[in-house]
């Protein structure tokens, strides 16, 4: 499972990742390394801005705005850095 949803919110907007890679001026490949890595926030913010979404709604669903950890089950909330 990728660290964020870009694939969830691709099928939410009706595009391929692919297309997404294409309207950010990445590789398919880039982008998957992305998704799946460690990006920066310039990568996160530019995957947010073609999606049309805001960075923390790449990892945490609207609108609660929270995940659940996976090894301890806590409750985060994901938020923009003020």
């Amino acid at each position: 499972m990728s660290k964020f949803r870009v694939l969830e919110l691709c099928k939410q907007k009706g595009i391929t990742q692919k297309d997404l890679a294409e309207k950010i001026g990445m590789t398919p490949v880039g982008l998957a390394k992305a998704a799946n890595g460690n990006p920066t926030f310039e990568t996160l913010e530019k995957i947010a801005d073609g999606l049309g979404v805001t960075v923390p709604e790449l990892f945490a669903p609207q609108p609660t705005n929270t995940i659940t950890c996976p090894h301890c089950g806590a409750v985060l909330e994901i938020r923009e850095k003020e």
